[in-house]
């Protein structure tokens, strides 16, 4: 991770390096890690699409590839998670010209400063839970190629030795375990391997050809949508 902090970006000026509420003491929920996985992940796949409406990040949320779980979050949990993430710093709400819903984008590179691979590595963590390098590895093809699973593993070691508080726990072989795998700390210890959303008898996800192909019709439908000023049906 860059050990730099911008002070002054965009035209305007932010808290001082002393004074950021970094990760692990600042905390996210379930709804909200999602959120700002989808939202980082979208980033990167579509940016055309970025910054995104809250119907596009609703629709991001639920969607049934590359998400485990897979969720049903309403539009209210969703526009709730966005809100506390305003007052987190995490997102900021921007008016783009010729959109008549507002947009959000994250504010991650003040508090996290990661380069591409890693923000890879972290958007699926966020996404998928825990996971082996390898899993790692293959699914973040979309928005970082990696030469390597020891690529990978040397990001997970920077996330772990993060100066301010780790950012990721490797859960040794053991206890059903076959292999090490790695889950986030950005919603802290608490729950961490009792919580569903980590579960430990973890079991390889093949994404489908026809999940992924319905992914994209959603999410090319709520792009449209958001467009041309409807609701979805």
């Amino acid at each position: 991770m860059k050990s730099t902090l911008p002070i002054f970006t965009n035209g305007t000026y932010h808290a001082s390096m002393s004074e950021i509420v970094r990760f692990p003491g600042l905390q996210l929920d379930f709804v909200e890690s999602r959120v700002l996985g989808c939202i980082l992940e979208k980033e990167t796949t579509t940016p055309d699409y970025y910054p995104m409406t809250l119907k596009a990040i609703e629709a991001a949320c639920n969607q049934s590839s590359n998400r485990h779980p897979v969720t049903f979050l309403t539009s209210e949990e969703v526009e709730e998670a966005v809100q506390r993430m305003r007052r987190k710093e995490l997102l900021m709400q921007v008016h783009i010209s010729g959109s008549r819903a507002p947009k959000y984008e994250h504010q991650l590179a003040e508090i996290l400063d990661m380069t591409s691979a890693e923000n890879a590595v972290m958007t699926v963590l966020l996404l998928r839970s825990i996971q082996t390098a390898g899993e790692i590895k293959q699914r973040t093809e979309r928005m970082h190629p990696f030469e390597s699973v020891g690529q990978i593993e040397e990001i997970l070691r920077g996330f772990m030795e993060y100066s301010y508080g780790p950012l990721v726990k490797e859960l040794p072989v053991g206890s059903g375990r076959r292999v090490k795998t790695y889950g986030h700390l950005l919603g802290g210890e608490k729950g961490f391997e009792t919580d569903t959303r980590f579960e430990t008898d973890h079991k390889v996800e093949e994404r489908s050809d026809l999940e992924a192909r319905v992914a994209a019709l959603e999410e090319k439908l709520a792009n449209i949508c958001e467009q041309l000023g409807i609701d979805e049906a």
